[in-house]
């Protein structure tokens, strides 16, 4: 049963094949109240994070399959971190249609397991402030109340609405239990290695001309110590988790020590061709409108207040220090790319609108 300071004693983590899911599992193994924890990834962590999970239990089962409701039941699971949920399409995995099922049936799926598992009273979900999208009709700062005003492009965002639907109807039917949404802004930091970090590593960054959007991101070690609070105490409800304080892009990027490569908003696609293996349609829409939370409600309810946006985003430019800082000869090759590009781009335009006259 669960010990009288409200921390479980067996709790299974899914996604410990990333990251995030991974240090969260090997914080938890190495809390002596916790007598045993879970980690559940179906197509296992590399070798890497094999070493980092000493001491969990490793479970290579989709959450998509009944293996995850006898876990639940016969290791007497009391809490459930849920962090597998799939950021960007795997083009080599079956693209968005298999990030999809992933995402949204295995959470489904693994939700109809918790209520069916009568110790399971703490439920941990990974959400994402994308759940707001992204667009100019959006206000100044989203508050955890705040509606999204025009629905998401990006297959990602799209997913974590309807997980978060689902989550909903689950805290109606299991009402007994904790349930906690934790709406992450896009992480950023020394650690970490996402399409966004690797975005703002290029030499040259797309951006759209004219747009200098407002960003936030969140440490990702802040990231695990907002969730390894949520599973060991009790915090009910959804909470905005990113650091105080905003960078533009503009911004951004000249402290990341790149050259932004300005495109204008009307050969958006061409943009997203640039961008694509760096980033996802919801990102570059991010990049397009900016998005600001509050997280008022995470400090009060937390203790705990992230490290600010610009702090985060200093100690990945600290990291990336050596490889940040472009010589002359570098900078100069760089403008004589922009200039081909623009000059491309404006030759595209008016050959097209030449043949519509």
């Amino acid at each position: 049963m669960t010990t009288p300071g409200g921390v479980p004693r067996v709790v299974l983590v899914t996604g410990v094949g990333r990251y995030l899911g991974a240090h969260l599992a090997a914080r938890l193994a190495a809390d002596p109240r916790i007598d045993r924890v879970i980690g559940v990834d179906a197509s296992g962590p590399p070798a890497d994070l094999v070493r980092v999970l000493h001491g969990v239990d490793l479970r290579p089962i989709d959450l998509r399959s009944p293996g995850v409701l006898r876990v639940l039941v016969d290791a007497q699971v009391e809490a459930v971190a849920h962090l597998g949920v799939a950021t960007v399409a795997d083009p080599h995995g079956g693209g968005r249609p298999a990030m999809k099922e992933h995402n949204v049936i295995g959470s489904l799926q693994l939700l109809a397991a918790c209520q069916q598992a009568p110790l399971v009273n703490k439920l941990v979900v990974r959400s994402s402030t994308a759940a707001y999208g992204a667009s100019f009709r959006d206000p100044a700062i989203f508050t955890e109340e705040t509606e999204p005003r025009a629905v998401p492009r990006g297959g990602f965002a799209k997913d974590v609405l309807d997980i978060e639907g689902y989550v909903r109807g689950f805290r109606r039917r299991r009402p007994d239990v904790a349930a906690t949404v934790l709406r992450f802004a896009p992480f950023i930091g020394s650690s970490a290695d996402t399409r966004l970090l690797r975005y703002f590593a290029a030499p040259l960054v797309p951006t759209v001309f004219g747009r200098d959007p407002r960003l936030q991101f969140v440490h990702v070690d802040d990231a695990s110590e907002v969730l390894l609070r949520a599973v060991l105490e009790r915090h009910p409800g959804t909470y905005n988790v990113a650091g105080q304080g905003v960078l533009t892009l503009s911004q951004a990027v000249r402290r990341a020590g790149r050259i932004a490569v300005p495109i204008p908003e009307g050969g958006l696609s061409t943009l997203a061709m640039a961008a694509r293996r760096t980033v996802s349609l919801d990102q570059l829409d991010l990049f397009v409108h900016g998005r600001v939370v509050d997280t008022t409600r995470l400090v009060k309810e937390f203790g705990f207040e992230p490290r600010s946006t610009a702090d985060a985003f200093g100690e990945f430019i600290a990291a990336q220090r050596s490889g940040a800082l472009l010589g002359p000869d570098v900078v100069r090759a760089a403008e004589r790319v922009i200039l081909d590009r623009i000059r491309q781009v404006r030759a595209a335009r008016a050959a097209l609108e030449a043949t519509r006259d």
